[in-house]
């Protein structure tokens, strides 16, 4: 069974003790001024919300507090949480419900060094908790690298790995691990994919290619297009989650390093900006170091 605990929470605590701890601390400087207004929305712009999103913030604070004629800066923090978790909870889509599939497929796309596969090996291990039987394909072929720490985390883990030789079509990989995902009665296969955004173009036709390969062979696969985006970048994974977003339906996100950064702003960026669900956070460097994203608790984490 799997437990998210408080990881969740603790991956928040770079974020919490920099910008939104100050931000906590407006709420505690008595009446609210154009001062307090202009000090909330610089941090939440230092905090990597985005501009386009903090004025969305702001704006409609204001708006809150001129209509309930709110003059204290401390009444203004539950109505802040209000609005923070009203942009994240933007959409009901639940990964992996319903489908009703004795095998679910899940792609797993980003670029290089956004920490995709050691969050594909954390996908495995949640997946193990559940009770699932797990098989992952190397479909990243164009990096040697990425096959062989694939192939070690699989070892560690006890999951099967299908993998094909540096260079090969990952498209044949793919048909291959559904194939054997679909004779060793699996449950989920997690398959990797290359991820060169130099090659911008290149990359999408291959994405894409993928895509149709999946479908191919197992009608509605693939099951979910999860994008791993590297929390301690910033903004640059907004312009990263549109490109992918271009050639394929993600369907959901894993918001690696979020320990890493205190600028864990970025969640309210990527879900107003883009519509697409964060689903999992990456809390550490194991492979246990996963959790399921909660909005409620993740907005409670920020001014804990």
């Amino acid at each position: 069974m799997f437990k998210g605990s408080n990881k969740l929470q603790h991956s928040l605590t770079r974020t919490r003790q920099s910008f939104f701890g100050r931000i906590a601390g407006l709420f505690s400087q008595g009446d609210i001024t154009d001062k307090t207004w202009e000090e909330l929305e610089a941090l939440l712009i230092q905090a990597d919300v985005g501009v386009n999103t903090t004025i969305e913030v702001v704006d409609t604070l204001r708006a809150h507090v001129a209509r309930e004629h709110i003059s204290r800066a401390d009444e203004m923090r539950a109505l802040l949480k209000k609005q923070l978790l009203t942009i994240l909870k933007t959409s009901g889509h639940l990964y992996l419900q319903g489908e009703g599939r004795p095998l679910s497929v899940v792609l797993v796309v980003g670029v290089n060094g956004s920490g995709k596969t050691t969050s594909i090996a954390k996908l495995a291990r949640y997946h193990q908790l559940c009770g699932d039987k797990v098989l992952l394909a190397a479909g990243d072929t164009f990096r040697a690298a990425a096959i062989d720490q694939l192939a070690v985390w699989a070892e560690r883990l006890g999951v099967g790995l299908i993998a094909h030789q540096p260079g090969a079509d990952p498209g044949a990989v793919l048909y291959d691990a559904i194939s054997a995902a679909q004779s060793r009665q699996v449950n989920v296969l997690i398959a990797d994919t290359a991820g060169r955004l130099h090659t911008k173009h290149n990359l999408m036709q291959e994405l894409r290619k993928i895509y149709r390969v999946a479908a191919k062979q197992m009608p509605g696969a693939p099951h979910e297009t999860i994008l791993v985006l590297d929390a301690t970048t910033g903004q640059n994974g907004l312009a990263q989650a549109r490109t992918f977003g271009e050639a394929v339906d993600v369907t959901g996100l894993f918001l690696a390093k979020l320990d890493g950064t205190a600028k864990g702003g970025i969640v309210f960026a990527v879900a107003r900006e883009l519509g697409i669900p964060i689903l999992f956070v990456g809390t550490g460097e194991q492979a246990d170091d996963i959790a399921e994203f909660d909005a409620e608790e993740f907005v409670e984490g920020l001014f804990q």
